[in-house]
């Protein structure tokens, strides 16, 4: 399915091959991905339980979004058993950012969100690799739910350690009636 289509910008439901594509990009990148979450992406995607956006910018795989519709309260943190969709696994590849490409995914994606409740909600971890999507979502009127970071699935309480690793996350949430076209 195409969701949104400009000269250089496709925003499309997932493909097969999508999945290979995302997992040698983070694998050249220096992340450690599995190959396996992709495949659990697209079996979701079938079921109807989360719906992934893939963008292509002149034709390559530049950058993905999912939409998890019904998510396992268990990995929701603050907003467990609130019946809000998440925003999962965003990311635009280092060599086609700051075209727009994030804000149009997110568009896409919150305007789908929409059909399925009147809010949103997202972790995002606080190290600085996650600089630009702390800035992208405050702009975009996503607002942290007031409970400090979690970490490994648990609210962290005050002086108490942690790894400032993928797993230390800000939770933060969006109301969709008040969107604004960025």
């Amino acid at each position: 399915m195409i969701y949104y289509k400009s000269d250089d910008l496709v925003i499309r439901g997932m493909r097969e091959s999508d999945a290979d594509i995302i997992y040698k990009t983070y694998k050249s990148s220096g992340w450690h991905p599995n190959a396996e979450t992709y495949q659990i992406y697209l079996r979701e995607n079938e079921s109807g339980r989360r719906i992934t956006f893939s963008a292509d910018w002149s034709g390559e795989l530049a950058g993905h979004v999912s939409l998890i519709i019904k998510p396992d309260d268990r990995k929701l943190g603050p907003f467990s058993g609130q019946n809000i969709p998440l925003v999962s696994d965003f990311s635009v590849f280092y060599a086609n950012q700051k075209r727009g490409i994030g804000s149009k995914l997110l568009d896409i994606l919150e305007n789908e969100a929409r059909k399925y409740a009147p809010r949103v909600c997202l972790a995002v971890g606080v190290h600085s690799g996650y600089g630009a999507a702390h800035r992208l979502y405050i702009k975009r009127g996503y607002i942290p739910d007031g409970s400090g970071v979690w970490w490994n699935g648990s609210r962290l309480g005050q002086y108490e350690k942690c790894v400032n690793d993928d797993d230390l996350l800000l939770w933060l949430s969006k109301d969709l009636d008040i969107i604004q076209n960025s």
